[in-house]
């Protein structure tokens, strides 16, 4: 592997996917708009050879937030050929959503924090002041919108409303939730029907990457039908909880948050600023509500049901996220460092599935649903580091970049062979790798 030219590659994929210098698509074709984690991993790569393009993405990120303080997960471009997709989420009809630009009408991880603070470290300590100072206004009204409008009950653990929101599109825990409590008798008549292959000629996702590589058309239609009922209930989080079992408290979601939490404490302590202490108060119970997911028979994290707390308990790769968030103990980083050591669940020739290899959900091409993605190992990474698994965490942090210099700046690859599948000449893939090539 050379390193010079891998990172060289890395950058031409992020000046391909360049939109006339203010942000940074994931990939032409099947991705042309600007996603918020997609953005957030492209600011930290971007960081190490033009810092203030990386603080272009984050501001353009900005630009789309809403009143009430939630960061969309998409704000769409103004492009003629494809403006027909923000008529599918009609964010004008939620008040708080902004005037003169389209987004969607859910968020995604709180990454945000951790792309400031990356391009912070980049800067002179005068120059990072006025960093923080000028972002530090929109990270805090997003965090007290995490707060205010997720976290209804005041437990500490904020809940999501769409497998979207997760970032992890089909990943396992919430199809089992979807499955189970949401599928409309329509949706169960196509697939009792055996019609996916019909409904696929008409998937955009399938036009550019094969339908096996893909959620099935039966997922596609039900998180579809999902989002229609959130813009029927005009985005608003109390006619959407009102006779909703489909709301889930995400073990991901909620570990990166915590770490979100911690860097925006550092910010605000950087810039003389004080939290606000209802905002403090609900970051501490955060980390002390977090363990309420620990299963101890099964030694990890869950995701669970916000309505009857009920632990969903289907293993995916956010049970490891809990060391990112980096609040958990040692003993408890220590047992799901053995999950990830484990020949049956983790532990693959290219880091890491996005499932458990002996998981029934298993597919190595499948979406979220098995193959190992650059972002989440990078997550991964960075807990491994903050709790001391150097050697592990360099050993991942090699297999990736093996897995990339081999297949090439896809989307995901097989945790099997390191096969790429999904779209090429993909952003984060370029972004992180460019990230992980400094150590």
């Amino acid at each position: 592997m050379d390193t010079a030219d891998l990172t060289e590659q890395a950058k031409t994929v992020l000046a391909n996917n360049d939109k006339d210098g203010k942000y940074t698509i994931p990939a032409a074709g099947l991705y042309p708009h600007q996603w918020l984690w997609d953005s957030c991993f492209i600011a930290i790569g971007m960081s190490h050879f033009d810092v203030d393009r990386a603080k272009t993405e984050i501001l353009s990120l900005m630009r789309g937030q809403w009143a009430n303080g939630m960061m969309p997960h998409m704000i769409f471009s103004n492009d003629l050929a494809h403006r027909q997709d923000s008529n599918i989420w009609r964010s004008w009809v939620n008040p708080f959503a902004p005037d003169d630009v389209k987004t969607s009408g859910i968020t995604q991880p709180p990454l945000l924090a951790e792309a400031i603070v990356k391009i912070g470290k980049k800067l002179s300590l005068p120059e990072r002041r006025s960093w923080y100072q000028t972002v530090y206004p929109a990270l805090i009204a997003y965090h007290q919108w995490l707060y205010t409008e997720r976290d209804p009950h005041n437990e500490g653990l904020v809940l999501q409303i769409h497998p979207w929101e997760t970032g992890l599109d089909n990943t396992p825990s919430w199809m089992y939730e979807l499955h189970e409590h949401q599928l409309s008798w329509w949706i169960h008549a196509i697939g009792a029907l055996h019609l996916e292959p019909v409904i696929n000629l008409f998937r955009r996702d399938t036009r550019f990457v094969p339908p096996e590589q893909r959620l099935s058309a039966v997922d596609a239609l039900a998180l579809f039908s999902v989002q229609r009922r959130l813009r029927r209930k005009g985005y608003n989080i109390q006619r959407i909880l009102t006779h909703s079992l489909f709301a889930i408290e995400d073990a991901g979601y909620n570990a990166i948050l915590i770490r979100a939490n911690t860097h925006l404490k550092n910010i605000a302590k950087a810039i003389g600023k004080k939290v606000p202490q209802d905002l403090a108060d609900s970051m501490k119970k955060t980390e002390e509500a977090y363990e309420q997911l620990w299963d101890a028979y099964a030694n990890q994290y869950f995701s669970r049901n916000f309505v009857t707390h009920k632990p969903i308990k289907v293993p995916t790769i956010a049970t490891l996220l809990p060391l990112y968030g980096g609040k958990i103990t040692k003993e408890r980083a220590e047992q799901l460092v053995q999950h990830l050591l484990k020949a049956s669940e983790y532990k693959s020739s290219f880091p890491i599935p996005s499932v458990p290899l002996s998981s029934e959900w298993f597919n190595e091409f499948d979406y979220w649903q098995g193959p190992s993605w650059v972002n989440t190992n990078w997550l991964v990474i960075q807990g491994l580091r903050h709790y001391g698994y150097d050697d592990l965490a360099d050993s991942i942090t090699k297999t990736t970049l093996d897995m990339v210099s081999k297949s090439g700046f896809y989307e995901y690859f097989s945790p099997l062979s390191g096969e790429p599948a999904g779209i090429p000449h993909f952003s984060w893939t370029a972004a992180l790798t460019i990230d992980l090539l400094q150590k």
